[in-house]
């Protein structure tokens, strides 16, 4: 018999809600392309922020015990959460995950996070197997108008595809300059923690990679294989959707992963490359999805002004 796998409580109304939880910090030693991050204090502040960010996936560990009532194993095995960020989230913030529950025959509802004020950290939908219905951004992939001008994207094609990969997680292996700890270090301090991610009393006989931690594993090397991006520039999450196919992902287990430019959009502040990574086990079957939209922050970049004018001949 598995241990149970949350001991979180869970209110049960017309819809499922998590308790308050004060995510943790993790990233302040981030550094990419030779500088900090959002996730550096200093950083975010010069860019208008109130200080270092939590990073966006950190959230999905509130939903696993709402995403495990609902659906249970099949949850670990066949679970995707597809989220567009609505405002960042500071260490010491309280928030709190929320579910839908999902309209009879179907496997898919609303999730939403928010904090005690009632701001909105993020939105989108849950599910489980092969939905019938779209994903929050496989609709909102079809709604973005295609990025004009870019500067910092400038170079970067869609369906542009990088090489393949191989990654892996084990407890204690720092996983480098993007996410300098450990997943040993991240269960010490994770908002939901899990039996079945130290141990071997779940229904696969393994430790097994919690859902956040899943962004982690599939981005550990890829500026090993950048995308041809203009910098020094500042990014972050603003979309994101992890998706098991044929799970749960194993601590210790080699996986290999493959990125392709599926998407480019742009806002006022931002130049967004939307990126699918596809993911294989051993024997070259795919195990899991993640498409996530980087938001390079136009301000971050020193000459911007001045290459714009040069490219298209006018102030933006």
């Amino acid at each position: 018999m598995a241990a149970r796998a949350f001991d979180t409580e869970v209110a049960e109304t017309e819809a499922l809600i998590g308790p308050w939880r004060q995510p943790r910090q993790m990233l302040q030693a981030q550094t990419y392309d030779a500088h900090a991050s959002i996730h550096d204090d200093a950083t975010a502040q010069k860019l208008g922020f109130k200080g270092g960010t939590i990073e966006g996936p950190t959230h999905f560990s509130q939903f696993a015990p709402l995403g495990e009532r609902l659906w249970g194993r099949a949850w670990f095995e066949t679970g995707c959460l597809s989220a567009h960020y609505r405002s960042v989230c500071y260490e010491g913030e309280e928030v709190q995950a929320i579910v839908s529950k999902p309209l009879p025959g179907t496997s898919q509802c609303q999730i939403q996070m928010v904090k005690r004020d009632g701001t909105e950290v993020l939105r989108g939908t849950a599910s489980a197997g092969d939905a019938p219905v779209a994903t929050a951004l496989e609709t909102r992939l079809g709604e973005l108008k295609p990025l004009t001008d870019p500067v910092i994207l400038r170079d970067v094609k869609v369906a542009q595809t990088g090489k393949r990969q191989p990654v892996r997680m084990a407890f204690d292996q720092n996983m480098g300059d993007l996410y300098p700890f450990s997943l040993r270090q991240k269960l010490a301090v994770i908002t939901e923690n899990s039996p079945y991610y130290s141990g071997s009393d779940n229904p696969w006989g393994r430790p097994i990679i919690p859902m956040e931690m899943l962004s982690v594993l599939f981005q550990y090397r890829s500026k090993d294989d950048p995308l041809p991006a203009k910098g020094p520039a500042v990014g972050l999450f603003a979309d994101q959707e992890i998706r098991l196919v044929k799970g749960p992902l194993f601590v210790g287990e080699e996986y290999e992963v493959e990125r392709e430019v599926v998407a480019l959009s742009g806002s006022r502040r931002t130049e967004s490359a939307w990126v699918k990574t596809r993911v294989f086990d051993r024997a070259g079957a795919m195990v899991a999805t993640m498409l996530l939209n980087m938001a390079t922050l136009k301000d971050s970049y020193a000459p911007y002004e001045d290459e714009y004018r040069r490219l298209y001949g006018a102030g933006r």
